[in-house]
């Protein structure tokens, strides 16, 4: 984590929130890559299976992204944070779209990651006005 964490920064809900997805898109990277790691008959590796550590990357971003927009002084450093959050969940979200179409059992559990994600939007544009 970051040298100067704020100390109120497991209190709030995006963070919690932010730790949840983060948890869940790790356990349904894992379901997914016990699908997607064998080689196809033609021998060739399935290309969904990059999109598995990509969802796992970005949630490992989200925590300290509000952190250091938290961490801001200026308005306009912190609304650079924001913005960088709102990409990446916006990536999140269309990944768990791609993974969807994998051939997978885990793909069932991609709908829970992008409720997930609404939630944490909704939780977003509240943290941000109180930025």
């Amino acid at each position: 984590m970051l040298h100067n964490t704020p100390p109120n920064l497991s209190e709030l809900p995006i963070y919690r929130k932010a730790l949840e997805i983060l948890a869940l898109s790790q356990n349904i990277s894992t379901y997914l890559n016990d699908d997607l790691a064998p080689l196809k008959e033609d021998g060739t590796e399935d290309s969904n299976i990059y999109f598995t550590g990509d969802i796992v990357q970005q949630s490992v971003s989200l925590v300290p992204e509000i952190a250091n927009a938290e961490l801001q002084r200026h308005s306009e450093r912190k609304h650079k944070h924001v913005a960088s959050l709102r990409q990446l969940t916006n990536l999140l979200y269309k990944n768990s779209y791609r993974l969807e179409r994998s051939n997978s059992n885990g793909k069932d559990f991609l709908p829970i990651l992008r409720n997930e994600l609404k939630k944490f939007k909704k939780l977003q544009r509240s943290w941000m006005l109180s930025l």
